[in-house]
């Protein structure tokens, strides 16, 4: 899955996905409401800025990330991926357009 990016839409990319025999699906372009891993990142992101030593160099910032990563619950994994019924028909029902909240 992609969010249809210009940097998705690279010749590498493409013949990288080529290669591997990876077809595309058609996706709504910018459509952030139907990729998932959008709220995964940002969970993600505030457990990372919050902590109370900011990583300080690549070591650090490795562990911080690893800890972090493996610190996200897994109730929010969950619900992100049983949301997306839901997103997908509000998709529909607007014809592609922005899923208010």
């Amino acid at each position: 899955m992609d969010d249809n990016a210009t940097c998705h839409r690279t010749l590498a990319v493409l013949d990288c996905l080529d290669s591997e025999g990876i077809q595309r699906l058609v996706w709504p372009a910018r459509s952030p409401d139907l990729n998932p891993i959008e709220n995964v990142w940002d969970a993600f992101r505030r457990q990372v800025a919050g902590r109370n030593y900011p990583p300080t160099n690549k070591n650090t910032l490795t562990r911080a990330l690893t800890e972090e990563w493996d610190k996200l619950p897994q109730q929010l994994l969950d619900n992100v991926v049983q949301s997306m019924v839901r997103r997908v028909e509000c998709c529909i029902t607007l014809h592609g357009g922005h899923i208010p909240y």
